[in-house]
């Protein structure tokens, strides 16, 4: 797999865009359209189902390369060796935790991503061990219809502070991308933009010719 800090497209499984397809065949598109990150996100699924797709996933992401991230459950991530946990700030700061560390540990201990919605916030998680942030919500966007966009203003800041890799999230799509990536974005988080394309393989291809 190719290092972290080479990786620009991070893409995802999640429920909440499955409109009937397989999410296994889902997955295999994400990665024949080169995907280097996919993060499976199922908020209304329970502990047992999650876990039984990331079994079934991970085979297909290690065959193509491909990072897998598990959305908020670590427990999940760590059993079945999963590459990374994605945790949001409630899940992390707001539970008591100032460090990466201090999170339960196993002998299969996934890296760390976290969620970001302000330039206090990205520092904090840079100094609590995280291996990647998340910078937005950048534009509106469906996924969180309740957050604030943060806009590109956010996105320049973390161009020229944030050290460690970091991915512009929330509203990306074809129309907007060129935006963010003129703001110093070199990677981003896509949801409907790609889940909701008749071709997620070649909408990934598209996003990853733009960046």
């Amino acid at each position: 797999m190719k290092p972290l800090s080479e990786c620009c497209l991070y893409t995802f499984i999640d429920s909440a865009y499955f409109q009937g397809r397989d999410p296994i065949e889902i997955a295999r598109q994400l990665c024949e359209g080169g995907s280097d990150l996919i993060q499976l996100r199922a908020k209304d699924w329970n502990p047992l189902q999650i876990e039984t797709l990331a079994r079934a996933i991970l085979p297909i992401t290690r065959a193509h390369s491909v990072r897998l991230v598990i959305n908020d459950h670590l427990d999940i991530a760590q059993r079945i060796g999963a590459d990374f946990c994605h945790l949001g700030q409630e899940d992390f700061f707001d539970a008591g935790y100032k460090h990466v560390s201090e999170l339960p540990q196993d002998s299969s201990q996934p890296q760390i991503g976290l969620s970001t919605h302000a330039p206090k916030q990205a520092e904090r998680a840079v100094r609590a061990g995280a291996a990647y942030v998340a910078i937005g919500p950048v534009f509106p966007t469906g996924t969180k219809p309740t957050a604030q966009p943060v806009t590109v203003e956010y996105v320049r800041w973390a161009t020229e502070n944030v050290e460690i890799p970091w991915f512009a999230i929330g509203g990306i799509t074809l129309q907007n991308i060129r935006e963010v990536t003129a703001a110093g974005a070199k990677r981003v988080c896509v949801v409907s933009a790609i889940l909701n394309s008749e071709n997620i393989a070649e909408s990934c291809r598209i996003f990853r010719q733009t960046l």
